[in-house]
């Protein structure tokens, strides 16, 4: 599960607004000319027939003056804080729904867009975090679609990951929907010929495709020939873990708060997890898939990310990444475009700017509060400036956009649900990209370190982009043809405390003496060209124990309190809107744009159009009976392993 997945989204800048782990250009990079900031869309007026000469002229003119003034007095304000798949996705909502209504998106980032690339110092583009993308991604699949975007030329294949150790590799995670027959049987001692010489005569062949089976028995067939070293009785030791799972999320909200309230690794005790088994394997992958250790992480939310291991379909861990250039520039800049059309609602994007204060007004005559000013720096300008009379916020903000934002808020910062939110702590990353002077051929393109004592505590990722970009060109610049150089690497440091105090050249010393040539040991013969190091202090989610009921929840502060502010990102909690995409950040904060911005146009608005979310494929049948099972057993046997 790679990443497994270091991507799950990187999350906002300090004290930036984006609530996915944004570009360091909001740091680093100076405003970009031309950043998008679009005026306010003119007003339609209605055309009357002039039949009657000059007279009925004038009283056109002044019709049309009134049309103008009506329409811009009924006309919806709406302001999404935070540019990341929360915020856009928001955006794109409210955009999308028929009203007649202006819509500013509001970042940190000189351009949110996504348009304009970030560059090292030496002109070669980087991004700070490699992202992946699950096959269930059902939304940001249909945004594809929608954008008249080819998903072969957006994406890469679903590729395979390689866990190594200072003992070498360790494991492989294969690619479940395109493995075949001969691929997985033939890799099983014993007994994989002999049940490759069943299917074989039943009519499929060594390169049919390995057939779909149910959870969790497929993913246990198809993994026994990618471990390496791993014996099969310490990955056996997962089972009590998967009813432990069924358990948890098959229950209501009160049992999952249960499991919150534990640490993953009090939970691997109390359900005996082999030893090995945790630290060769489960910890390395929750190092850089939730980016702590189990003795940091909520059992819950490691309980989500089993899930799509585990239990929900046999390829549902299948992942796949950017094709040619960034995230933003592959996705988010083509949805910008679009959004930012006057027919598709005409989106303002108010780049380079941080919010300052969000105002809240009581309204006498339902006693409820209201968000109608937001105040926000320009940093290009260094001006103060004002929206006024604004008709809901989406706060779509990871942890320090948060706490930046309700600090300055005196009037949010009164409500718990927003205090509470502020007060969830981060995660540090570090991002780096090197250029070497030749290529590496490595056994997988996406890769985990494991269990090196240079992590200092960290989880590490490495990614070849030569092997992911082969036709990007750009990889080295513009002036520089990647044909022509050698091989170039992005790693990403998660649980980064250990390394944030060393110099630029110390992390990449680490990645090339120690790391790279230990785990591929052809990199010990490659050059280094030139390298970039980003660090990120605190900006990565951090679901600690006992944080589930911190989180910001979808509904805000609640209809009944503040009926015009709701939360967007891949921590809010939605309740009964709960999508199936739990453990997949991306996807997740994309759908929870559209939920909030749903709820909030319920509140605020009439005669809308609500934006679909697609589902992902429904839990298989084993699965929903051992939830079933579980619920009768659960009422007579006392649930002693929680707290």
């Amino acid at each position: 599960m790679i990443n497994f997945q270091a991507a799950a989204a990187l999350a906002a800048i300090a004290a930036s607004t984006s609530s996915a782990f944004v570009s360091p250009r909001l740091q680093t990079a100076p405003p970009a000319a031309g950043t998008p900031q679009l005026s306010n869309r003119q007003s339609a007026t209605l055309l009357h027939e002039n039949t009657n000469g000059s007279d009925d002229q004038i009283d056109d003119s002044i019709s049309e003056e009134s049309t103008d003034e009506n329409e811009t007095a009924t006309r919806k304000k709406y302001v999404v804080v935070g540019g990341g798949w929360g915020g856009w996705g928001a955006a794109k909502a409210l955009c999308e729904s028929g009203l007649n209504a202006e819509v500013t998106l509001i970042d940190a980032l000189p351009d949110p867009t996504g348009k304009t690339p970030y560059l090292s110092k030496s002109g070669k583009p980087v991004e700070a975090g490699t992202r992946g993308f699950w096959k269930d991604y059902p939304n940001i699949n249909a945004l594809c679609s929608q954008l008249n975007l080819l998903e072969d030329e957006v994406f890469t294949k679903f590729t395979n990951s390689s866990f190594y150790s200072p003992d070498g590799l360790e494991a492989t995670a294969p690619v479940f929907s395109e493995a075949t027959v001969d691929s997985i049987l033939g890799g099983i001692p014993f007994v994989g010929g002999a049940l490759g010489g069943v299917l074989n005569s039943i009519g499929g062949g060594a390169e049919e495709p390995f057939p779909l089976l149910p959870s969790p028995l497929g993913q246990v067939i198809a993994t026994i020939p990618y471990f390496e070293r791993l014996p099969v009785a310490d990955r056996a030791s997962m089972v009590g873990l998967l009813l432990a799972t069924i358990d948890c999320l098959g229950g209501d909200e009160a049992t999952q708060q249960q499991y919150d309230r534990m640490t993953a690794h009090e939970l691997f005790l109390r359900f005996k997890i082999s030893e090995r088994l945790v630290n060769d394997f489960l910890k390395p992958t929750l190092l850089v898939g939730l980016f702590k250790p189990p003795e940091e992480l909520s059992a819950l939310v490691v309980m989500e990310l089993l899930y799509y291991y585990a239990l929900a379909h046999q390829d549902s861990f299948d992942v796949r990444w950017i094709k040619n250039g960034t995230v933003s520039d592959s996705l988010i800049a083509p949805m910008a475009d679009y959004l930012m059309k006057i027919e598709n609602g005409e989106l303002q994007v108010k780049g380079g700017c941080r919010v300052k204060q969000i105002s809240i007004d009581k309204d006498q005559s339902d006693g409820k509060m209201y968000a109608r000013k937001i105040e926000y720096l320009d940093t290009r300008s260094g001006e103060t400036e004002a929206m006024e009379d604004i008709d809901g916020v989406v706060l779509a903000l990871g942890c320090q956009g948060m706490q930046s934002v309700v600090s300055g808020s005196p009037d949010l910062a009164r409500l718990p649900v927003f205090s509470q939110a502020a007060s969830l702590k981060g995660i540090d990353v570090i991002s780096v990209r090197l250029w070497f002077d030749r290529r590496v051929e490595t056994r997988s393109p996406a890769n985990v370190f494991s269990r090196f004592e240079s992590l200092r505590g960290a989880g590490g990722t490495f990614f070849m982009l030569d092997q992911f970009q082969a036709g990007n060109t750009g990889l080295w610049g513009d002036d520089i043809k990647n044909d022509d150089m050698g091989s170039v690497v992005a790693c990403d440091f998660y649980n980064a405390g250990g390394l944030m105090s060393l110099s630029e050249e110390d992390i990449a010393k680490i990645l090339t003496d120690e790391l790279l040539p230990s785990s591929v040991s052809k990199f010990a013969d490659a050059k280094l060209v030139d390298s970039w190091v980003g660090k990120y202090g605190g900006v990565v989610s951090w679901f600690s124990p006992g944080s589930f009921t911190r989180r910001p929840p979808l509904e805000g502060a609640g209809n009944d309190i503040l009926p015009n502010v709701k939360c967007a990102g891949d921590w809010v909690r939605m309740g009964e809107r709960e999508h199936g995409a739990k453990g997949l950040c991306q996807e997740r904060a994309f759908v929870s744009g559209f939920e909030a911005a749903n709820s909030l146009m319920r509140v605020s608005a009439d005669g809308f159009k609500e934006h679909e979310v697609l589902p992902v494929r429904e839990d298989e049948w084993q699965f929903k009976l051992g939830v079933e099972i579980n619920r009768e057993v659960m009422k007579f046997l006392p649930r002693f392993w929680t707290r």
